[in-house]
């Protein structure tokens, strides 16, 4: 089965509400990720405003034109 995101919603923080199309659902938190991060352009989503422009394109969460995304099945898995 092919699994892909069909929505994310901005709770608060750094945490996003995943639904799949699978019917399952997530929240993660990306804070420890874009804190631990070193890339400046990783570091660069710790703006809020800038984490908080997300978009779901063909199944996948990403970040201006894909600058930042993440793998479909890890965010199932509630990894990063």
């Amino acid at each position: 089965m092919v699994i892909s995101i069909t929505s994310a919603t901005y709770i608060e923080g750094y945490r996003i509400k995943f639904r799949f199309s699978d019917k399952t659902e997530k929240i993660i938190d990306f804070s420890d990720f874009l804190l631990n991060a070193r890339n400046p352009m990783t570091r660069k989503y710790l703006d809020k405003e800038y984490f908080k422009a997300f978009s779901v394109e063909y199944g996948d969460l990403v970040w201006n034109d894909y600058e930042l995304c993440f793998p479909i099945w890890d965010l199932h898995e509630g990894r990063l």
